[in-house]
């Protein structure tokens, strides 16, 4: 009874509709400008994933053998559903992580219990934005291996999409849904939660008058250096099943379930095989998770939309 009485009533923001409008566009813009500048290394690494043919390479000698046989061009294939799908699933993806963040907090009902179960909100609201951002990704992911592993399948956005939906239905469309999901919650837990934890460990480090006095180049910082660790762990937790989509996505593996087929694909690739790409998606990440968030921040300040909600451990 004491400690009830004893804990601080916590004061949430209340956002409004036009906030998560605004936490919706920066989401948006940061991931598909992100993702799509980040084109031609996706491109190597999943070749390096399911082409037999670049198994054996490294990502500069993939790249230089895509470029000889394929031309400069095919490091840009799929950057159609690839901005278009993460334009979708970034908005969804970091406004939906500020609704259940929120939303979760406010079932904490105090401070001190919010922050004492912190990383079960992070890893809840991690999981439940991207389970629905997922939702509008996979079809245009599921469009984007397919031009990417399969010369000549369409010649862009609208005709792969048009060839896929038509051959496969929406069956088809979805058929990575499961993987993607075992590859995108670890990825956003990943990204969100470790950021959220370098942060604090950078701020319980600090006095109040230094966190208020915090030059631009301080915080520009401080959100690069937490959005490329984060882009390691986000790399390194969601690999084996990013490795397995692009299997699936190419019609790789048994028929059956889709939990027998993961299974059967995960056996046959053994740990290395999970693992195969994982170097230059590492890079890939660091570059995404980093430049997502500084980007996200910039553009949020821009649109004078209001700070999250916070509950790092002083």
């Amino acid at each position: 009874m004491s400690n009830q009485a004893n804990a601080r009533p916590f004061v949430i923001p209340q956002f409004t509709f036009k906030d998560y409008g605004s936490f919706f566009l920066a989401g948006a813009l940061c991931c598909t400008i992100s993702h799509g500048g980040m084109t031609p290394i996706d491109v190597v690494k999943t070749r390096i994933q399911i082409d037999p043919r670049y198994k054996p390479l490294g990502f500069v000698s993939g790249t230089r053998y895509l470029i000889a046989n394929e031309g400069p061009s095919a490091l840009l294939t799929g950057f159609g559903p690839t901005a278009v799908g993460y334009l979708a699933q970034g908005g969804a993806k970091f406004a939906g992580y500020e609704y259940w963040k929120k939303s979760f907090v406010t079932i904490a009902g105090d401070q001190e219990t919010a922050v004492k179960y912190r990383t079960a909100i992070y890893l809840g609201a991690a999981s439940v934005a991207e389970f629905f951002a997922d939702i509008l990704l996979t079809p245009l992911e599921a469009t984007r291996i397919r031009l990417v592993s399969e010369r000549g399948y369409a010649t862009g956005l609208v005709s792969g999409f048009t060839r896929l939906a038509s051959e496969g239905g929406v069956s088809q469309m979805y058929a990575g849904f499961l993987p993607i999901l075992c590859k995108q919650i670890p990825y956003a837990i990943g990204q969100f939660t470790v950021n959220e934890f370098c942060h604090e460990l950078a701020f319980r480090n600090m006095s109040e008058e230094t966190k208020k006095s915090m030059s631009d180049v301080s915080k520009f910082g401080l959100s690069l250096g937490s959005g490329t660790i984060a882009g390691f762990a986000a790399a390194i937790l969601s690999h084996p099943a990013d490795t397995l989509l692009s299997q699936i996505n190419k019609g790789h593996g048994p028929t059956g379930s889709m939990f027998y087929r993961l299974t059967a694909l995960a056996k046959e690739a053994g740990v290395k095989g999970l693992f195969a790409g994982l170097g230059p998606r590492m890079i890939m990440t660091a570059g995404l998770v980093s430049s997502q968030f500084l980007m996200y921040d910039g553009i949020k300040h821009a649109l004078g939309a209001p700070p999250a909600v916070e509950i790092h451990k002083e």
